[in-house]
């Protein structure tokens, strides 16, 4: 049986323990045409995640070319949040594996978080509406502990063990927002291969690679 030599396992949401960019990419277009602006094919959208919701904004807009200054964003970015509020649940869905691979850790004491650039409002509503809210201990957004504090920074997964009881952690993410933030915390990072990164997974810095959920605990008992 594999044994799980970590307290405390983190996952990133976006691209990582959850398939978001069809609602991430009809608000984004929402706000885009609200702008005047072009839409993004949905089969793109998984390319411009990373970094929240403002991030993803800035890059669809620098491939459309055309204005990209701070009030632009902003108002377009207002729109985008009100959008997907609203509608934030409406296909995202646990990547497959990832249910079980929870059901996994938990069945061994591991105390499971969530830390991701997302706003924490929408990540917690987010689990609400697909019924995961129990499984978390803790659940981190990109602005839960204030401006420049997100991830690549490492304090959101420091609070993460803190709020968390301390023990030996481990993080699940799919981009370098990820990898670098949990290399700044002293944690060792599996990357995930599916996820969003345009980056050759093996070169996101991790101390894993895996293409499936199934593959997470003989990853984790690796790395122990």
């Amino acid at each position: 049986m594999i044994r799980i030599p970590f307290d405390i396992v983190g996952f990133d949401l976006d691209g990582s323990l959850l398939d978001t960019h069809q609602d991430l990419g009809v608000a984004l277009n929402h706000a885009l045409l609200a702008g005047g602006r072009e839409p993004v094919a949905i089969e793109h959208v998984r390319d411009l995640i990373g970094g929240g919701g403002r991030r993803m904004l800035e890059r669809a807009l620098e491939r459309d070319g055309g204005p990209n200054d701070k009030a632009t964003v902003d108002d377009l970015h207002r729109e985008f949040l009100v959008h997907y509020e609203a509608n934030l649940a409406v296909h995202s869905r646990l990547f497959p594996g990832g249910e079980a691979a929870l059901d996994a850790l938990a069945s061994q004491g591991v105390r499971i978080a969530v830390v991701t650039n997302k706003l924490e409002r929408f990540a917690v509503r987010l689990l609400d509406e697909l019924g995961l809210s129990h499984r978390f201990v803790t659940v981190l957004g990109g602005d839960s502990l204030g401006p420049g504090r997100a991830k690549p920074a490492p304090d959101l997964l420091l609070e993460m063990g803190a709020r968390c009881g301390g023990g030996r952690a481990a993080y699940v993410g799919d981009t370098t927002f990820d990898t670098r933030a949990a290399r700044a915390a002293g944690m060792p990072c599996v990357a995930l291969a599916f996820g969003y990164s345009d980056a050759n997974p093996h070169d996101l810095g991790a101390d894993a690679v895996i293409s499936h959920y199934d593959e997470l605990l003989g990853a984790l008992e690796a790395l122990g």
